[in-house]
């Protein structure tokens, strides 16, 4: 049974507002009534209302006065302000005071049920609103993922993911199981789609395969350059594309979106091989042969990025460009004040690389501390996590700062990240990589049938540590685990964020083009 919707009006002339009081009762409501502001704030400390409206010129406590009482006792209740006074200092003064709405009399019934429904029923009718929207998409939805053909049909259907996950966030919708599985069928079929797909990928022309990380600094960053554009190239590491689409939420206040699209990152889905790869415009095994000095091998204990300068220099020098650039790595909060407070000596490059490692760290960190798995505990937590940093941390700064500038911002990642489940067994030598979502080395034992096997890397553009060297990824939300201290192992890292792997949330990335408003009007 639904519980009852409480509502408390608040008006000097209640008497004449029955037949308001009347058709609410009538429709299920349940409404007490006072004449004054003192007594409608001790009603308020007796029970916890749903909704007050609360008119404006009362003798005694006027409604201002009494609404800044009514917050204090009951801080989320919805307040709207009723008045027959529309001088702009009021509404202005109402709307500071967080009112939830405004209505200027003479009022109707109608008006009145659409503001509690706009304010108190709007999470339930907008779950009724998805929850039917997605079952009349839920057939078409499955007949796109079982006849999936190419890279565009896969980009179509992981928008459509993306779209009923976000509509579904913190909705308690009835067909949130639903769509897991659905999804769950996706990721599956994506899969067999690479697996059959991705050494042709590698080894055809550019026009027979998705664009790549490989295609940015070609295809997009340097045609942008070569037109005049200045621009800030944002790699925010790890960022999926559920994330990105609340971020671009939150820029579009000073940001008109150019461009926004999906495109692929390469295997193995991780920072030593896609950032790279990225920046350098080569896959890891033409990184190896012609800037040996700059490619560093999973064997190696130095650090796996620490060239990514070097690299990008080296993509505008093959493309004989001489653009002035620079290159900067926000780690932490005061990395990025550091930034911020640079600015000035930025804006006089033609191309400014930052790269935002805080989701990487963010997913590293849900895997070692308790407490930030529990904050970020399922997909929704998660995104929410990521948008609260941006938001709150100097990047926001860093954006609106950039807000008054004439440059092109470029927004993307090197992968992404998927939440892993189930543990696959391996066993390798001492030499094999720590990846929970890769290995390569040249004693592998696993089960053949439950990994994509990469038997010659050189024709996917991967070095080979030696001649018997393979790479072996994971699907879905598969995990490699040593028999050894198996249960522990699997206990401590199942349900936290890998990449490395064979997903749609690692291998479909976003790239935008934002554009400051100031600059378009």
């Amino acid at each position: 049974m639904e519980q009852q919707i409480s509502i408390l009006w608040v008006d000097d002339e209640i008497d004449l507002l029955k037949p308001y009081v009347i058709f609410l009762e009538d429709k299920g409501f349940d409404v007490a009534i006072t004449t004054n502001g003192e007594d409608a704030i001790d009603l308020c400390r007796e029970e916890p209302f749903d909704i007050v409206f609360l008119d404006e010129n009362m003798p005694g406590l006027t409604g201002l006065e009494t609404l800044q009482q009514i917050k204090t006792v009951l801080p989320g209740v919805p307040v709207v302000m009723i008045t027959k006074s529309e001088e702009e200092d009021i509404m202005e003064e109402a709307i500071g005071s967080k009112i939830a709405d405004y209505l200027i009399k003479p009022v109707n019934p109608q008006q009145i049920l659409m503001s509690i429904k706009k304010n108190v029923q709007a999470q339930e009718i907008r779950s009724k609103k998805v929850t039917s929207d997605y079952q009349s998409e839920f057939a078409k939805l499955g007949m796109k993922i079982n006849d999936a053909q190419d890279w565009d049909d896969w980009v179509e259907i992981y928008n459509s993911l993306i779209h009923w996950d976000l509509e579904m966030d913190d909705m308690g919708s009835e067909m949130e199981e639903i769509l897991k599985m659905q999804r769950t069928e996706a990721s599956s079929q994506y899969c067999k789609f690479v697996a059959r797909n991705y050494l042709d990928w590698m080894m055809g022309e550019r026009e027979e395969r998705p664009r790549m990380v490989q295609d940015i600094m070609k295809e997009k960053i340097i045609p942008m350059l070569d037109n005049g554009d200045k621009v800030f190239f944002m790699v925010i590491d790890n960022l999926r594309v559920d994330q990105w689409r609340m971020i671009r939420e939150t820029l579009s206040d000073d940001y008109a979106t150019e461009e926004d699209e999906i495109y692929s990152s390469i295997l193995p889905t991780a920072t030593q091989y896609a950032r790279n790869t990225l920046f350098s415009g080569l896959l890891p095994s033409d990184i190896k042969k012609i800037y040996p000095q700059y490619w560093v091998d999973e064997d190696s204990e130095e650090g796996k990025n620490q060239y990514e300068s070097e690299l990008v220099g080296t993509c505008l020098e093959r493309f004989r460009k001489k653009y002035t650039h620079s290159y900067h790595k926000v780690n932490e909060s005061s990395f990025g004040s550091k930034v911020l407070n640079n600015i000035d000596q930025l804006l006089k490059n033609d191309l400014n690389v930052v790269v935002f490692n805080f989701i990487d760290m963010l997913s590293h960190s849900r895997t070692e501390s308790r407490a930030i798995k529990e904050l970020a505990a399922d997909e929704s937590a998660y995104r929410a996590l990521a948008l609260s940093w941006f938001n709150h941390s100097s990047t926001s700064d860093f954006f609106k700062r950039l807000a008054d500038e004439d440059y092109k911002i470029v927004i993307t990642t090197d992968h992404g990240a998927i939440r892993v489940q189930h543990p696959e067994k391996v066993v390798g030598d001492r030499n094999t990589n720590t990846n929970l979502r890769y290995k390569v080395g040249k004693n592998l034992s696993y089960n053949q049938r439950n990994v994509y096997e990469m038997h010659n890397p050189e024709r996917c553009g991967l070095p080979s540590l030696n001649v018997s060297s393979k790479y072996i990824f994971c699907y879905n939300e598969d995990f490699f685990a040593y028999p050894n201290n198996f249960n522990h192992y699997v206990t401590y890292y199942r349900d936290t964020f890998q990449h490395g792997g064979i997903s749609m949330e690692e291998l479909l990335i976003p790239f935008a083009v934002l554009t400051p408003k100031k600059m378009v009007m």
